[in-house]
């Protein structure tokens, strides 16, 4: 099975959001060498903890420095963007890592409201259009004249062009196009997971680069030498899960400081669960659980993310899964 990788530039509380991005930079080249088969980047706006809001400017970075891993976007926000120039962009970076680009792309703002009206003044009603930009995507970033324009630099290959959702809405309009999709299984701890993978291959159209139905789930995963480990630095997660829940946004906090702390009744409410659905653990019993996760869903490609306050530990957390994976290291 393959294991991809889904970073989302983490700020960590001591450290610098500048440092975060940089990190973001070497853990692609850590985990091309671990043989990674995807890198994709998340975008996110306005917020203290998730601070890569331009993937497309990173994944040009990643590309200086890698040779092998395929790259991505997972997603670019398309209502916040014109289609063409999101086009011409994923072009341009086909041509400095040709055959290795992926375009995922999604309708929610990454944001909040007020955020979204600042990135795009005049995108009211915007997502509403998401199903036609896709098209012209397609279109644009296969080389193809569509509505009198060329998007330039063309070249032998395209960006591979994904759906990303936590709902049907994607599943569905995913499949009505012939496209592989991703559903975030970790913005739900999986709900719904089951819905949208049925749907999605029930309805699923073939097309010619995608004969047949591609979907993969985003999961949350943190494993490390001994399960207590694991769960010691999966506190720093916990914690901001809790803290969001109450409106309270700021960088990932040491588990040190969580666990010193500690978790009140009723945030435990929210732990609980999340501590029993979650993929935390030693390598072996992470790679158990992923396992019978992807063949519950006949998956054959899984994207892991992975949160830890201190970068050697997520570091590790992806250093053990590919042993455990198996993965043709470089």
């Amino acid at each position: 099975m393959k294991l991809s990788v889904l970073d989302q530039s983490v700020s960590l509380a001591g450290s610098t959001e500048d440092a975060a991005i940089r990190d973001t930079l070497d853990l692609a080249v850590f985990c091309e060498g671990l043989g990674y088969h995807r890198f994709w980047l998340s975008e996110h706006h306005s917020l203290p903890t998730i601070v890569g809001s331009a993937p497309e400017v990173l994944m040009a970075a990643i590309a200086a420095r890698t040779s092998r891993i395929r790259i991505g976007s997972a997603g670019v926000m398309l209502p916040h963007y014109s289609s063409l120039k999101v086009a011409e962009q994923f072009r341009v970076l086909e041509a400095l890592a040709p055959g290795r680009i992926d375009l995922g792309v999604g309708r929610a703002p990454g944001g909040d409201m007020r955020t979204a009206q600042a990135l795009n003044p005049h995108g009211f009603g915007s997502a509403d259009h998401f199903p036609g930009q896709i098209q012209d995507l397609l279109a644009w970033t296969a080389n193809q004249r569509h509505k009198g324009i060329d998007a330039h630099p063309r070249g032998a290959f395209a960006p591979e062009l994904w759906v990303l959702g936590s709902s049907d809405y994607g599943a569905q309009l995913a499949a009505q196009l012939g496209l592989p999709y991703a559903f975030a299984y970790f913005f739900t701890d999986g709900q719904g997971a089951e819905q949208a993978i049925e749907t999605y291959r029930q309805l699923y159209r073939g097309s010619e680069r995608r004969p047949l139905a591609s979907p993969t789930l985003c999961v949350w995963a943190l494993a490390a030498d001994t399960e207590a480990e694991a769960r010691h630095h999966a506190l720093s997660r916990e914690r901001w899960r809790v803290d969001r829940g109450r409106g309270v946004l700021r960088p990932l906090l040491s588990p040190d400081v969580v666990a010193e702390r500690g978790f009140t009744d009723d945030e435990m409410l929210t732990v609980a669960p999340m501590r029993e659905r979650g993929f935390v653990g030693s390598a072996a019993q992470v790679a158990q659980k992923l396992r019978a996760l992807a063949e519950r869903f006949e998956l054959g490609e899984l994207v892991v993310n992975c949160w830890a306050h201190d970068p050697a530990a997520r570091r590790r957390s992806y250093e053990l899964l590919a042993t455990e994976f198996a993965l043709a290291r470089t």
